[in-house]
C-alpha cells in the first residue's frame, strides 16, 4: 500500500490509497453494515477481495433470488439497509425478485451488481445489460460507478436513498475494471436521513380528531420502526384504551397479547376487520397507507366523508386508497415521540370499543388445544402445539400461499420485526428470510412456515443455513398443489382444475441431505412427537430442523 504525505498543518497527516472495490467495503463498514448476502461473480472480484479481511460477514448463497430475499429480510430487521451482491446479466436477473419485494414492502435495501468493463460497454459483451433499462421502474435509484474516485460517495448516496423518504431498493452497478482502480481511501460520511415530525398544526389536528372520535382505530405497518418506537406506541395506546390493527404481514408492532391489539388487516382476515374499517369514525395509519390489500381491492372505506389520518414520511402517499383527511409527514418513531405528549382523557366509549374488538381477536387467534387424534395431519394441530412451545421472543417468517393464514392467525408476535414476510405475495421467501433472521438473531426461536410449492423455489438455501449455522424451524405444509391458485380456480372456473397440481419429493430426506434434521409427518397423532424432536435437534445439536407435514389432499381433478 502506498501513502501520500500531506501538509503537516492539514487535518489528515497521511492519505492511504486503496482500490475502489476496497473503498466500497470500507464505506459499508462505516455505515454499520454487518452482513452481506452474495453469489460471487468475476465481475466484482475486487469487492470480494475487500470483504476478505473486513468485519462484514459474507454469506455465500446458492441463488441470487435467495441472496436478494435475505438482504431484503435483513433490511426489515435492521436499522441499516440490507445488502446483496450479485454478478452481471443472469445474476442481476435472478436478483430482481428481491427488488420487487423491497419496492412493494418499502424495505431499505442496496443491491450491488458487477458489470462488464467500462471499455466493453455497448458492444454486446458477455452478460452485458443496461442496469437503468432493467431496474429504473422498480428501484428508487440506479447508479453506475463510472468514476472510481466517487466509490465511497456513491455507496453513501445509495445507503441514504434506500433509507430516506419511503424506504426501498437501490441498485449500484460496479464495472469490473473501474473497481480495480486505486484511489484516495478517504470515506464519505453517512448522509443524515430526515425523519419529519408533527408540527404544532399536526399535533392540534390529531388531538382534535381523537377528542371528537367515539371509535378511533390505529393501523400500524411498514418496516420503518424501531423496537423502542413500537413499545412507546403500545404503551400510549394501552394507557388510553385505544385499539390498533396491523397491516397485512406486519404483525407484532403492537404485541399479540396487548389489550390494544385487535388483529391483522389483509388477506385471510376475519370478517370483523372488514367491519371495523367501516365502523370506525377515525382511522390513523402509522408507517403505512391504506393500500389495495387493506381496502380489499380499493373497495372498503372509500367514502370521502370518512376521517383518515395518514402518518408517513412519503409525501406522495404512493399506493394510497380512499380518503385522506390529514397527512402527517413523519417516520413512525418520531411520530410516536410527539404523539405521547398528547394526554387525552380516555373515553368510556373507547374502552368499550377496544374491549369488543379485542375479545373477537382473542377468540379468533387462540389455537384449539385438542388432542391430535388419528387421521391426516392438520396445520391447526401443529399450530396449537407449536404456539404452546414458543418463547416470548419467537419470530416467524413466510412467503406466499394459503399456508400463511395459520401464521397470521395464530403466531404470537410479541414485538416489532417478529413477523418477517413478503407483502408483494412473493413465493420462495420463507427459507431465505428464516436464514437471515436466524443469522441476525442467533439463539432466538425462528420459525418459517412454507407451502410445498413455495418451499422448492428456494429450499436450496438450507445449504446456506447449514454452512453458516442458522437454526430455523421449517414447517412445510404439503397439500400437493399451488393451493391459493387452486382456490381461485375453484371460484372462477369450477370443476376445471388446470396447472395447479404437484408431485413432491420427501422434504424430510432433503433436509437431512443438507445436513439438518428432517421428519415426515402424515398422521395427526404424530405431530407432538415430531415437533419435540425437531426442537430438540435445534437446541441440542445446533442445526436447522424441517417438519414435512402431509395434510389432507383435496380432490385433484374432476
Amino acid at each position: 500500500m502506498t501513502q501520500t504525505t500531506t501538509d503537516p498543518a492539514s487535518p489528515a497527516q497521511t492519505t492511504a490509497r486503496k482500490t475502489a472495490g476496497h473503498v466500497i467495503v470500507d464505506t459499508l463498514v462505516a455505515h454499520g453494515v454487518e452482513r452481506t448476502y452474495v453469489v460471487p461473480g468475476e465481475s466484482y472480484l475486487d469487492v470480494l477481495d475487500g470483504l476478505h479481511e473486513s468485519s462484514i460477514e459474507t454469506v455465500v448463497c446458492r441463488h441470487e433470488g435467495g441472496a436478494a430475499y435475505m438482504a431484503e429480510a435483513d433490511g426489515k430487521m435492521n436499522p441499516v439497509p440490507g445488502v446483496a451482491m450479485v454478478t452481471r446479466g443472469p445474476g442481476a436477473a435472478n436478483a430482481h425478485v428481491g427488488l420487487h419485494t423491497s419496492w412493494q414492502d418499502s424495505t431499505p435495501m442496496v443491491l450491488f451488481v458487477g458489470l462488464i468493463p467500462f471499455e466493453h460497454r455497448d458492444k454486446e459483451a458477455f452478460q452485458e445489460f443496461d442496469p437503468h433499462a432493467w431496474f429504473d421502474s422498480g428501484a428508487k435509484r440506479v447508479m453506475v460507478l463510472d468514476h472510481a474516485e466517487r466509490a465511497s460517495e456513491i455507496v453513501a448516496e445509495a445507503m441514504f436513498a434506500a433509507s430516506s423518504g419511503r424506504p426501498g431498493p437501490v441498485v449500484v452497478g460496479l464495472p469490473e475494471d473501474i473497481i480495480r482502480v486505486e484511489i484516495d481511501a478517504a470515506l464519505h460520511p453517512p448522509i443524515p436521513v430526515a425523519t419529519g415530525g408533527m408540527t404544532v398544526n399536526d399535533w392540534k389536528a390529531l388531538r382534535d380528531g381523537l377528542s371528537g372520535a367515539e371509535k378511533p382505530l390505529f393501523v400500524t405497518g411498514g418496516n420503518d420502526w424501531t423496537c423502542e418506537g413500537a413499545a412507546g406506541l403500545t404503551a400510549w395506546l394501552e394507557e388510553h384504551h385505544l385499539p390498533a390493527a396491523a397491516e397485512w404481514r406486519t404483525e407484532g408492532t403492537v404485541p399479540f397479547d396487548s389489550p390494544s391489539y385487535v388483529g391483522p388487516i389483509g388477506y385471510g382476515r376475519p370478517k370483523l376487520t372488514f367491519e371495523m374499517l367501516e365502523e370506525t369514525d377515525l382511522l390513523v395509519f402509522v408507517g403505512t397507507v391504506p393500500g389495495d390489500v387493506i381496502t380489499n381491492g380499493f373497495l372498503v372505506r372509500q367514502d370521502w366523508n370518512k376521517k383518515n389520518f395518514l402518518v408517513t414520511i412519503d409525501p406522495s402517499l404512493r399506493g394510497r386508497s380512499g380518503p385522506v383527511s390529514y397527512q402527517i409527514v413523519a417516520k413512525p418513531d418520531v411520530f410516536v415521540r410527539d404523539l405521547v405528549r398528547i394526554d387525552l382523557p380516555a373515553k368510556p366509549q373507547w374502552k368499550e370499543w377496544t374491549a369488543r374488538l379485542r375479545a373477537a381477536q382473542v377468540e379468533f387467534s387462540t389455537p384449539v388445544p385438542t388432542e391430535p387424534g388419528e387421521g391426516p395431519a392438520r396445520m391447526d394441530t401443529m399450530m396449537a402445539h407449536l404456539v404452546a412451545s414458543l418463547p416470548t421472543d419467537a419470530m416467524v417468517t413466510f412467503g406466499a400461499g394459503e399456508h400463511t393464514n395459520f401464521a397470521h392467525r395464530y403466531f404470537p408476535t410479541q414485538g416489532y420485526a417478529s413477523m418477517i414476510s413478503a407483502r408483494n405475495g412473493s413465493m420462495g421467501y420463507s427459507v431465505p428470510s428464516a436464514v437471515a433472521a436466524s443469522l441476525r438473531f442467533p439463539g432466538r426461536r425462528v420459525v418459517t412456515i412454507a407451502g410445498d410449492g413455495e418451499f422448492l423455489m428456494n429450499g436450496q438455501e438450507l445449504a446456506t443455513a447449514a454452512q453458516y449455522g442458522a437454526t430455523p424451524l421449517v414447517i412445510v405444509m404439503d397439500n400437493q398443489e399451488y393451493g391459493t391458485i387452486r382456490t381461485h380456480q375453484e371460484r372462477d372456473y369450477p370443476h376445471r382444475i388446470s396447472g395447479t397440481q404437484l408431485k413432491n419429493p420427501d422434504f424430510a430426506l432433503m433436509a437431512q441431505a443438507f445436513g439438518g434434521f428432517g421428519v415426515r409427518v402424515e398422521n395427526n397423532a404424530d405431530i407432538p412427537a415430531a415437533l419435540d424432536s425437531a426442537l430438540r435437534a435445534i437446541d441440542e445439536d445446533g442445526t436447522f430442523a424441517l417438519i414435512h407435514l402431509i395434510v389432507e389432499q383435496r380432490v385433484k381433478a374432476y
